[in-house]
């Protein structure tokens, strides 16, 4: 368990498809990724396609009295492109029904069970009693993306190229590049590629601010396969958290998003960056006028990172947090139902070092207010590995003060090498870090499979479920588990209390060590 609190929906989407599932279009929320391409194929001279869309802010005010924004769109349209992706899919992993929430709530969500689905390529495939084994087949998808700078780096969603074989782009004029992926954050499913062939594509620069509830915006991309498509709209509000990771804050618009449109560009009335479309609440599959987008400063932070060094590192404290609901502040003697609680530091991480404890009230971190878990997970991921942080808490109905050294938040790709999906013969299952799958969170172990003579078929367990504890130690991953039950075993224990976090809520089976 990290310092990361994502409360996460049962299901959330982001906006991918493939060719084979355009007739079915009417998933719940579509990652917005799409099919084949009808580009505009008027050319528009070289020249003026790489002109910034920065500079373009001092014809601002002729754009503000025109009625419409053919003039912006002229402008920013040609650097907008058609991504398409070849990619090896593990259906199993990657139909995850629904999504479970990963038991790290962050309060009351305003979107928990409702009509959205997690990011993800294939259409859902489940036999219906979650016993279904896993598939290597080549999936096609196709999303949106947008150049920001002339020697073609371009950003779109991670979900649009996960486990990509080959990318390819498409330019407005039909022109179509092979593409590299530069380099991926799941976390805020931003991913950078880098176009090969030429040194003046045409790009768009990000906004230097959020935009305020009430301002026009323009949003392109490749709905359906019908690339080149433009939509307006206002920002409906800021800040939106939908549990789709650890650091959600989203910009909700209005502008009509669709399947495909993932990794496209929002645009301002100046023709900047303002986010990018990533998701959309849907219960019928196509838009109802709420999409939202990865904030312009999240993404270019995150792309920044990425082209310099391929990652992202972020700050990391090693602690487990809930929220600080009225009746814990009530509990806890705090006037206000403010701050992240911390539930457990993590043996060897810096906030235990430091002395912080369980039941502890983080409320500031080097004299920032912290509003909340997910506030506190942004605060410290933006910082920087080695620094000196003054943490403020609660305890016992007092205020203290750490000296707390940030650590760097541990490497994913090193934690699945060393937790890889693992089977359990004995206990009839297929098991996965649950950070390795997607809209599964970062705590624990998902069920991948379940065999239907198995022991964890006759205690009811099933694909989808995530395994929180086993003999009230938290787990990370199948290792875990499997050191748990040995060591419950060499206690002469016949069996063991296992906590599942499932579709219906949080339960205990007792699972036999022998």
């Amino acid at each position: 368990m990290d310092d990361t609190t994502a409360s996460r929906p049962k299901s959330v989407g982001t906006i991918a498809s493939h060719k084979r599932t355009l007739a079915a279009c009417a998933a719940v929320v579509a990652a917005l990724g799409a099919t084949a391409v009808f580009a505009n194929t008027d050319n528009i001279p070289g020249k003026s396609m790489v002109t910034p869309v920065a500079d373009l802010s001092a014809t601002h005010q002729d754009s503000q009295s025109e009625p419409g924004f053919a003039n912006l769109v002229d402008r920013v349209k040609p650097a907008v492109v058609s991504v398409f992706v070849k990619a090896d899919q593990i259906e199993d992993v990657a139909s995850m029904s629904d999504g479970q929430p990963d038991g790290q709530d962050e309060g009351d969500n305003p979107f928990q069970g409702q009509p959205f689905n997690f990011r993800q390529f294939g259409p859902q495939s489940d036999n219906g009693n979650g016993n279904a084994k896993p598939r290597h087949h080549l999936m096609q998808a196709q999303g949106s993306g947008f150049f920001i700078s002339a020697d073609g780096y371009l950003i779109t969603n991670n979900h649009v190229v996960d486990h990509a074989k080959s990318v390819e782009v498409a330019m407005e004029d039909g022109k179509r590049y092979p593409a590299k992926v530069a380099g991926t954050d799941p976390k805020t499913d931003i991913a950078l590629l880098k176009v090969e062939g030429s040194s003046d594509f045409p790009f768009v620069r990000f906004a230097p601010s959020k935009p305020r509830i009430g301002d026009w915006v323009v949003a392109m991309g490749n709905p359906f396969g019908l690339g080149g498509t433009v939509t307006a709209g206002i920002v409906s509000a800021n800040g939106r958290d939908i549990g789709a990771g650890p650091y959600d804050d989203f910009i909700q618009i209005d502008a009509p998003i669709n399947k495909g449109n993932s990794g496209g560009p929002t645009f301002n009335q100046l023709g900047e960056v303002v986010g990018v479309n990533t998701a959309i609440f849907s219960p019928s599959g196509g838009s109802v006028g709420i999409a939202f987008d990865i904030p312009a400063e999240t993404a270019k932070h995150v792309a920044d990172e990425l082209k310099s060094s391929g990652q992202v590192v972020r700050g990391w404290i090693g602690v487990s947090i809930q929220p600080v609901t009225a009746d814990i502040a009530d509990s806890l003697g705090l006037k206000e139902a403010k701050g992240a609680l911390v539930d457990e530091p993590q043996v060897g991480g810096p906030a235990l070092a430091a002395g912080l404890k369980a039941q502890d009230v983080i409320v500031s971190v080097d004299g920032k207010p912290i509003k909340d878990g997910r506030d506190l997970a942004r605060t410290i991921a933006g910082m920087s590995p080695g620094k000196t942080i003054d943490v403020a808490v609660i305890r016992d109905g007092h205020s203290r003060n750490f000296d707390l050294k940030v650590g760097t938040y541990p490497d994913d790709k090193a934690a699945q090498k060393e937790q890889p999906a693992d089977t359990d013969t004995k206990l009839g299952m297929t098991l996965a870090p649950a950070d390795s799958v997607q809209g599964a969170g970062s705590r624990g172990a998902v069920v991948v499979n379940v065999d239907p003579d198995g022991t964890a078929a006759e205690k009811g367990i099933q694909r989808g479920d995530i395994i929180l504890s086993v003999g009230g130690k938290s787990v990370s991953g199948p290792q875990d588990i499997t050191k748990a039950l040995r060591e419950a075993k060499k206690q002469s224990k016949r069996a063991v209390l296992m906590q599942l976090k499932t579709a219906s809520g949080d339960r205990y089976v007792a699972i036999p060590t022998a």
